[in-house]
């Protein structure tokens, strides 16, 4: 019986052996891509996007938009919503989503300036009044945490309870009514400058650094990155995903309660109405930052730069007298198209920084 022989394979083309010139544009389209969803590309777009924003504040109001008062007035607007949107950065990068941080910002606001608060303080020390508005977001989010990691909620719908939990106790312990912060010291601290600069924008600058400490340089940011990849081959690999996944949301909880101080200090009053619709904003900030909605990727960075997006924007619509309304459709469609770039380039298989 005849030996078959098998014919040899082609070489496969490698790193060191060049492709056929027929592929140069599918190999061109692939690197475009690979760079366009890599931590690079993205922030790239961003900055660009944030520069067109400025040329345009800078041509139609010439005169006031790159003072240095209208660009401390900016990033005074972005501290608030960029706070909560750190935490929130963390949450859906591992697959989740908090609705209820508005709410439970309102809630850390009214019961620190309680009777009963405010009473310590002239007692002791104004720093009662933010470790108790600290307690009150932390609680609320690992609650949230709880119901979701051990009690198998969805996120939507836990957080999404908590929303509504959270704004009604606050209407019933402030009596539906503005409960006004009277420690001079405190508003005098929350209103001061360093160097020039805000107190405000200085707590945004330091939760955002942590925030990037936290989850480029720490086992706990690479098991986040890892749940929201795939939650299962996550918990194979030793990760405990329901407590990892209460922690997530105890530190969303956090920065609500962060951002509770920054409205205390600003607004120099608590009441139910803080925080309204306020993680719309931060959802938001963090899609338009790269942050993939089904989870597994995400950057603090991008989201710094979503946050100033939209601050920015905001900015020019009121230096220009241009309607509050104009001002949503122009944020819905940079989410609309921030989302349709997600799907063309987002690859979601592991983190970036």
């Amino acid at each position: 019986m005849s030996e078959q022989t098998t014919p040899a394979a082609e070489p496969v083309p490698t790193a060191s052996t060049p492709a056929s010139s027929g592929s140069t544009g599918p190999e061109k389209k692939s690197a475009f891509s690979s760079f366009m969803s890599g931590s690079v590309g993205r922030n790239l777009g961003l900055v660009v996007a944030l520069l067109v924003l400025v040329v345009v504040g800078a041509v139609t109001a010439p005169d006031t938009f790159l003072g240095i008062s209208n660009i401390l007035t900016i990033l005074r607007q972005a501290s608030i919503i960029g706070v909560v949107s750190i935490g929130m950065t963390l949450v859906i990068i591992a697959g989740g989503i908090d609705l209820s941080v508005g709410s439970v910002l309102g809630l850390a606001s009214v019961v620190a300036t309680l009777m009963v608060i405010q009473d310590a303080v002239r007692q002791t020390h104004w720093i009662i009044m933010i470790v108790v508005a600290l307690a009150v977001g932390a609680a609320a989010g690992l609650i949230n945490g709880i119901v979701i990691a051990y009690g198998k909620v969805i996120a939507f719908m836990a957080t999404l309870a908590m929303l509504v939990a959270a704004r009604g106790l606050a209407e019933i312990l402030a009596d539906r009514r503005t409960l006004v912060v009277e420690s001079r010291p405190f508003i005098d601290f929350m209103n001061a400058d360093f160097i020039g600069v805000d107190i405000l924008i200085w707590i945004f600058a330091i939760v955002a650094a942590l925030g990037w400490v936290l989850l480029n340089r720490t086992t706990f940011g690479r098991r986040t990155v890892a749940i929201g990849g795939n939650r299962e081959a996550a918990r194979l690999a030793g990760i405990n995903v329901n407590r990892h996944v209460m922690w997530l949301y105890g530190i969303s909880g956090l920065t609500a309660g962060i951002a509770a101080v920054m409205y205390l200090g600003r607004t120099t009053a608590g009441t139910s109405t803080h925080g309204t619709l306020l993680e719309l904003d931060a959802i938001a900030a963090v899609v338009v930052g790269g942050t993939l909605l089904v989870g597994g990727r995400g950057t603090i960075t991008g989201t710094v730069f979503g946050v100033l997006i939209f601050a920015t924007l905001s900015n020019v619509f009121v230096q220009n007298n241009l309607s509050s309304s104009v001002q949503a459709i122009a944020k819905g469609v940079i989410i609309v198209v921030a989302v349709l770039l997600q799907q063309r380039f987002a690859k979601p298989s592991g983190r970036t920084t």
